[in-house]
């Protein structure tokens, strides 16, 4: 039975990341990790809340998140960051074997940050089962990655083409592959360990300052991301658990 809290529609994990990691290795299905800054998009864009809510598995990477739900809510909900789902995933696929992991990037630059961080750490990746994903549009369909995921059927997906874009190429492939495999949307995350992002440190990560370092690497980029947050203590104080209306 997974412990979970539903805040604005999302049913989020309540517990570790081993029970995490645990519980996508037993049943496949997707798993999501929205960030402060996506919640509102719930308003917004019909195909990205549609995608999260149907979510096999969400964890809470959202500090802010976290904190004002225990401020305004008196409920305590565990953080799982991305960056720490992540490490955890690719420590546990290390030891037990990589041919099974399909990787879907966003340039062709994380691509080889990629393969020189797989060299670094002696982590095997077959260049075949590396795709670098197309610029989608709002709705996403893609055909030439379902046929792929067909022919070569790896269990682990790794989903590391940031937030809006991978929730739905998430949900897309869940329902359109024969078969179930365990899809990890993490986002950035991955480029914080390849070295395509700036890296973050574990006790920053833990600190809720993860968001303060990407700051600092890329300010003009982020600025403007962080400022969709100043929606999200409004949004908890009015919805709560429920589901934000569409504008």
């Amino acid at each position: 039975m997974i412990c979970s809290r539903q805040i604005l529609g999302i049913r989020f994990f309540n517990g570790d990341v081993d029970e995490a990691l645990a519980s996508m290795e037993r049943q496949g299905g997707f798993l999501v990790a929205p960030s402060g800054t996506c919640f509102g998009r719930l308003r917004e864009d019909e195909m990205y809340r549609r995608a999260v809510t149907a979510a096999d598995l969400a964890i809470a990477d959202s500090a802010l998140m976290v904190l004002l739900w225990r401020l305004l809510r008196r409920e305590k909900i565990g953080r799982i960051s991305g960056l720490k789902y992540t490490k955890h995933l690719l420590r546990k696929l290390k030891g037990e074997g990589t041919q099974e992991i399909f990787w879907v990037l966003p340039s062709e630059r994380a691509r080889q940050k990629l393969f020189q961080w797989s060299r670094r750490e002696a982590f095997p990746i077959v260049s075949n089962n590396c795709y670098v994903a197309p610029r989608y549009g709002m709705e996403i369909e893609d055909q030439s990655l379902l046929s792929l995921l067909e022919q070569s059927r790896p269990f682990h997906l790794i989903i590391a083409i940031g937030s809006g874009a991978q929730e739905k190429l998430g949900y897309y492939l869940r329902e359109n592959l024969s078969y179930r495999p365990a899809i990890h949307c993490t986002g950035a995350a991955l480029g914080f360990v390849t070295g395509d992002q700036i890296p973050i440190p574990d006790r920053a990560d833990r600190l809720f300052l993860g968001w303060f370092f990407r700051l600092l690497a890329r300010p003009t980029v982020f600025i403007p991301r962080l400022s969709q947050a100043f929606e999200l203590p409004w949004l908890i104080w009015k919805y709560g658990e429920k589901l934000p209306p569409l504008k």
